[in-house]
């Protein structure tokens, strides 16, 4: 049976465990963590937890000042800036429970709106689309690697120091053109939902 329940302190490796697993399959693969973040605003910090392990996780930033956390839409939102499901524990519903209990909080506290960001992997992008999310902006993550990525596009002024590896956003026009020049490209996606709004 699962728990969903408030994160607490003494969780910290248990999520960071879980944080780690649920993305390495996914287009985050390289995002690890040390440390659970701490975030300058409130948040809400659930844990889906079974036989004592943490299966599951969902931190939502809100603002108590509009557009403080969130980038777009109007109104008091929060950013989910992590959602993640052990992969042992996938397809039992637990993203969907962590979702709808903190929805049912961010209600609780004011909160008109969630917004997202994820990555191209497309089963993470029907999710969203499923919970009632819709697509409102992308923009693409690009990592440049190696002397013939690097001097592409970037350059160092100081004397000796050379790069060997960047990552930029690229939010202009051209994704095809930057997509031919680098080889790790991901398009990142912006999601938003309105909550009872249709």
């Amino acid at each position: 049976m699962t728990e969903i329940r408030k994160y607490r302190k003494e969780d910290e490796t248990g999520w960071l465990h879980c944080r780690v697993l649920s993305f390495l399959d996914t287009a985050y693969y390289d995002s690890v963590l040390r440390e659970k973040e701490v975030y300058s605003n409130p948040s809400i910090e659930l844990v889906a937890c079974e036989d004592g392990k943490i299966t599951g996780l969902i931190d939502v930033e809100y603002e108590i000042r509009e557009r403080t956390v969130c980038s777009k839409g109007t109104g008091l939102g929060g950013m989910i800036w992590h959602l993640a499901v052990h992969p042992d524990y996938r397809r039992k519903g637990i993203a969907s429970l962590l979702l709808s209990e903190s929805e049912s909080e961010a209600k609780k506290i004011g909160l008109n709106r969630f917004e997202a960001w994820t990555r191209d992997d497309d089963w993470v992008n029907r999710w969203y689309l499923s919970k009632g999310f819709k697509l409102t902006d992308s923009y693409l993550h690009v990592y440049a690697e190696g002397k013939d990525e690097i001097k592409i596009s970037f350059s160092s002024e100081t004397e000796k120091l050379n790069l060997v590896y960047a990552f930029a956003h690229y939010t202009g026009k051209d994704r095809e053109s930057i997509r031919t020049k680098f080889r790790r490209v991901h398009e990142c996606f912006c999601y938003e939902k309105f909550f009872n709004r249709n």
